[in-house]
């Protein structure tokens, strides 16, 4: 059957974040010759909307008011809401982002219906649509099905390539005027953190350190190996408990969830609490001078010794690939 999906893009700093066009590609997938629609939120957006064409949108809603400025779990809902009831979708699609995670279970208590949150699969089998999801941590995975009303589902970054980029592709942008009343949150000001330039959540390399890091300026020298390799910066919770670097880079079960390509892991042991964040990860490669350290039950490629050593000689080489590509 052919169906309308909505999907509403995660906007940054004046760009579009790439599970926004991750999210379309999932669309695409349970639309079945249907529409794709892409909704974007925000104050001046109408720019920006291009893009979501050359990844495969068929249509673009904008909504565009100064309560959308930044992002608020009032004014958003009330405005997605709108969306949603003038379109009548038969799926709704977000991100499995700090946005989309508030916002989601929202617009579910609202609409009264069943999500699907942190999808990391998807297939469309007759009338139904299939959704893969990680759980106890990501050491199994359970298939969902949507049984009645809108699907609504968040997609979790760096899971479902996006559509090859097509800029010959164009498309109508709409203008829906939205009330926003109400507002109990009022944004006045908002004081970003850096973790280093590239977004960790959906960063394709990441180079991450543990407590064998042993100091802040030993963490530091990460940054060398990351920007030779153009990855983001992550971190263990022994990491951040220690005040090697800020809690922005934690990635873990209390801290953030990734799946890169590759993930680099200097100097960390390998707790569950670690390995919940980034064991889907498509490559694993861990430096440890413990040869029992259970980081190298999931590693793909494992080298035991002092960090401190090794990552001087990994720096060389991926600087010698670097210059030879």
């Amino acid at each position: 059957m052919a169906r309308k999906v909505l999907v509403l893009a995660d906007v940054r700093d004046n760009s579009f974040r790439n599970v926004s066009f991750e999210a379309i590609a999932a669309g695409k997938k349970v639309a079945n010759g249907g529409e794709v629609v892409s909704v974007v939120l925000g104050e001046n957006v109408s720019g920006l909307t291009s893009e979501l064409f050359y990844y495969g949108a068929d249509r673009v809603i904008t909504v565009e008011n100064s309560s959308l400025k930044e992002y608020t779990p009032d004014a958003y809902s009330q405005a997605l809401l709108q969306v949603i009831d003038a379109e009548t979708p038969d799926a709704v699609f977000m991100g499995h982002t700090a946005v989309g995670k508030d916002l989601a279970p929202r617009i579910a208590m609202k609409k009264q219906s069943g999500l699907i949150s942190d999808a990391i699969e998807l297939e469309a089998v007759g009338e139904e649509v299939i959704f893969t999801r990680p759980i106890y941590s990501g050491k199994a995975f359970e298939k969902k099905v949507v049984t009645d009303g809108m699907i609504l589902a968040t997609i979790r970054p760096n899971n479902i390539p996006p559509l090859d980029k097509d800029e010959s592709r164009t498309g109508e942008v709409k203008a829906l005027d939205v009330e926003i009343k109400d507002l109990r949150t009022i944004i006045k000001e908002v004081v970003r953190k850096s973790t280093g330039g590239v977004d960790l959540s959906e960063a394709k390399i990441i180079v991450s350190g543990g407590r064998g890091v042993k100091s802040e300026e030993g963490f530091k020298k990460l940054y060398e190996l990351a920007d030779v390799l153009g990855a983001a910066v992550g971190a263990s919770r022994g990491a951040c408990d220690a005040d090697y670097c800020d809690y922005a880079l934690q990635i873990g079960q209390t801290g953030k969830v990734v799946t890169p390509d590759l993930y680099i892991a200097l100097g960390i042991s390998g707790a569950i609490q670690h390995v919940a964040g980034m064991s889907n990860s498509k490559c694993i490669v861990a430096v440890n001078k413990d040869p029992e350290a259970s980081i190298f039950s999931i590693a793909d490629y494992g080298i035991v010794g002092d960090l401190f050593e090794v990552l001087p000689l990994l720096i060389e080489e991926f600087k010698k690939e670097v210059v030879s590509s």
